[in-house]
């Protein structure tokens, strides 16, 4: 079965480049790689402010190893989206049991969305890896304060940001806050593990503030957005992120409070009426009284991520991508115990009316 999904994610590795953001992103990186300059973001030799540079430091460097052509371009993707996969069961086998990570791989990995991802590329494959990988490692810093942990989950939040921008926090924070809070392990939040952590993230994510500086900040004479003295780092810390939530950046959209809920009713087939039902009960189960044995990383971190998204005014389909692999771990759960209590009706006729 495992095998069978990895081959649905492969399937794609050769088929042409979708023309949308994902042949934007493929011709920013060629050029990248073909220029040798790994400080500018460039499309057809214009000055390009849009997205971080860490997925297209990953594609030019694969460029570099296989050549311009379509499989070097998703082969990174792949091997991000095997980055989720892998923390996803390190993360789920450490909360509840092997069988219980292995189904949440097994859902992670078929979920529509995902696989579209990986042929349609942009940076969501890259951000699935990097979010959960952080949150497994946040989740190891909570269980034992180790340097080892901690610099992992820096450096993984780190890399998120220079994929996505400061928004994609959001998960990681809410995930590891939701836990302490929920479970009123308030000693926690006095630790000096968190400005540390705080400090580190800052640290990594300065080859992305250099870079702006150098390309934006360093010549204010360039036009950008139709005007001059822009600042790339501006752009970066505020107007991709705060400017596209509150809508008044160069960059518009238009947003629906329910548009990541009925998103996700195709994006995460064929799992998404089961996932909702798991969400749904797992808030029944702790409402009243809080199991101090439970874990409330995936509620928390997916919750605010979707109340977030969902108040913003600028909204995309694949911005639900980052908590799927929080998804799949709750719904796996769920699944499981339904299993063992003989109580898989439910999960039968969901899944029949799905398919």
């Amino acid at each position: 079965m495992f095998g069978l999904t990895i081959l649905a994610h492969l399937a794609g590795l050769t088929n042409d480049v979708f023309l949308s953001d994902s042949a934007l992103f493929a011709s920013i990186a060629k050029e990248m790689a073909l220029s040798n300059n790994f400080l500018d973001l460039t499309f057809d030799g214009i000055d390009w402010l849009d997205k971080p540079h860490f997925p297209f430091w990953i594609t030019a460097i694969s460029f570099k190893i296989f050549g311009i052509n379509t499989f070097a371009f998703k082969f990174p993707a792949i091997l991000f989206t095997l980055l989720a996969l892998f923390y996803t069961y390190r993360f789920t086998s450490e909360l509840y049991n092997r069988e219980t990570a292995m189904l949440a791989v097994l859902i992670l990995a078929t979920a529509q969305h995902l696989i579209i991802s990986n042929n349609d590329v942009r940076a969501e494959p890259f951000l699935t890896g990097l979010v959960i990988a952080s949150i497994y490692h946040y989740h190891r810093l909570v269980q034992r304060y180790h340097w080892t942990n901690l610099v992992c989950a820096s450096l993984f939040a780190g890399l998120s940001v220079m994929t996505k921008g400061l928004f994609t926090l959001i998960p990681i924070g809410g995930a590891v806050a939701g836990e302490i809070i929920i479970k009123r392990q308030f000693r926690l939040i006095q630790s000096s593990r968190w400005i540390l952590s705080l400090i580190m993230v800052f640290l990594f994510i300065t080859p992305e503030l250099y870079a702006l500086y150098h390309q934006f900040d360093s010549h204010p004479e360039k036009i950008v957005f139709g005007r001059t003295g822009v600042s790339g780092i501006g752009f970066f810390l505020w107007d991709s992120q705060f400017g596209r939530f509150f809508n008044t950046g160069p960059i518009k959209g238009s947003g629906n409070p329910f548009f990541f809920f009925h998103t996700l009713l195709w994006a995460f087939l064929p799992w998404s009426i089961v996932m909702y039902y798991a969400f749904f009960k797992k808030i029944i189960r702790n409402i009243r009284s809080v199991n101090q044995q439970a874990e409330f990383y995936t509620i928390s971190g997916s919750l605010l991520a979707l109340l977030v998204f969902s108040l913003s005014g600028f909204q995309l389909p694949h911005y639900t991508n980052i908590i799927f692999p929080l998804l799949a771990i709750m719904t796996a759960d769920w699944i499981h115990r339904a299993e063992m209590q003989g109580e898989l009706r439910f999960y039968m006729v969901a899944q029949s009316v799905t398919i």
